[in-house]
């Protein structure tokens, strides 16, 4: 057996010192007396014909049903437990089950007669009769067999809750998938930034193309205005500009406009050159 269900759901009846009932129910319900019994939310319900009985007579045994948010907290918290998920969606009935439910308040089995109600058609008494008994055995013998039908009686059939569990594992999955990609965008943009920030630490100033303390740096000492490569650069002709033009169609008295203002810019000459830094 895969778990404790029947035991425990027994020893809750038999605790009710109705040694002689129980005896003749159990012989029933082993001989094949209980006819039939449906296990629904809430109710089990079944026919029982004894060997001095007339007729079937119908035992009803229900139980509360937990509600949609009772059963939302089970399946969260199941979710988490990927043993437990495992082994349910393979259509096992894992060991420890019930403390999912103790967790989130609840109680798979009754755990006592107060959260039991039963009737039979029989209307004997006292209560519970021996129809009941044998239907009380059945119910344990189903439990033994397929143990999804607790979760049944208690309100979710098997189908239905893994389908619920499936869905809530699939969510899960793609939260943790979009968790982890916001973390690796998040750890990209950290590191990128780092990068940066070292880079620019190491990164060294580029000097000016000019230095504006050292205006002589971009002008020179001195400007080379044409002269042989005889003459040193550091004196210039004042003159070589007009040896660059072409020659004007202007004249004076049948002099060319250059030779004219040749001795006006010769006068512009020093020893040291042509001072462009003033």
């Amino acid at each position: 057996m895969v778990t404790d269900f029947a035991p425990a759901f027994l020893g809750m009846f038999e605790a009710l010192r109705m040694g002689p009932t129980f005896a003749r129910g159990r012989r029933d319900e082993r001989a094949g007396h209980v006819r039939s019994l449906t296990v629904s939310s809430s109710l089990a319900v079944a026919l029982v014909r004894g060997p001095d009985d007339p007729v079937a007579f119908r035992s009803r045994v229900a139980v509360r049903a937990f509600g949609a948010a009772d059963w939302a907290r089970v399946e969260s918290a199941l979710i988490r437990e990927a043993g437990f998920v495992a082994g349910l969606l393979d259509g096992r009935m894992p060991p420890g089950v019930e403390v999912v439910f103790a967790e989130a308040g609840l109680t798979l089995l009754p755990l006592s007669l107060d959260e039991v109600a039963m009737d039979c058609t029989c209307e004997r008494w006292p209560m519970p009769c021996v129809h009941l008994a044998a239907t009380c055995y059945a119910l344990a013998r189903r439990f033994e067999s397929d143990p999804f039908e607790v979760f049944a009686w208690r309100g979710r059939h098997q189908d239905e809750l893994l389908m619920r569990l499936r869905r809530l594992r699939e969510a899960a999955a793609v939260d943790a998938a979009e968790a982890g990609v916001d973390a690796s965008a998040a750890d990209r943009d950290a590191a990128g930034a780092k990068a940066a920030s070292r880079a620019g630490d190491a990164a060294e100033p580029e000097p000016p193309l000019i230095d504006p303390e050292d205006p002589e740096a971009f002008w020179g000492i001195s400007l080379d205005l044409g002269e042989s490569a005889g003459e040193e650069l550091v004196g210039g002709r004042s003159d070589a500009l007009l040896d660059q033009l072409d020659t004007p169609r202007l004249a004076h008295h049948g002099r060319p406009l250059t030779e004219v203002l040749r001795p006006a810019f010769r006068s512009f000459s020093d020893s040291s050159g042509v001072d462009r830094t003033g």
